[in-house]
């Protein structure tokens, strides 16, 4: 999408850091930490949001999911951690690329 901010990021149209890059998905610092760590892991492929998942992501969404902890402990989280997903305007969503939000490093408000 020629209007993604994380297509473009993903391309390297736009310099972001990485803290993590596979061939499946890169793993970005958030602009706006919520924590004291948080992090955006972002599929490589452009999906809108977890609405516009298939089968045909089912490896992807697994790979994702394996991978979260271990990047927790590279953030020294070994005590637990947080994900978020957004979808739709309606979930907080603001940028229309499925991203997941790993955060930590601090007592975390319930819900």
């Amino acid at each position: 999408m020629s209007d993604c901010l994380f297509c473009k990021i993903i391309a390297g149209e736009i310099p972001a850091p990485r803290v993590y890059s596979d061939d499946q998905v890169i793993v970005i610092p958030d602009i706006n930490p919520k924590a004291p760590a948080h992090l955006l892991v972002i599929p490589r492929q452009h999906l809108a949001s977890l609405d516009a998942l298939t089968p045909a992501e089912d490896g992807l969404i697994a790979h994702i999911m394996r991978l979260l902890p271990k990047l927790a402990q590279e953030q020294g989280l070994p005590n637990g951690f947080r994900t978020v997903i957004n979808t739709g305007r309606g979930g907080g969503q603001e940028i229309f690329h499925l991203h997941i939000h790993l955060l930590g490093g601090t007592p975390l408000p319930g819900f």
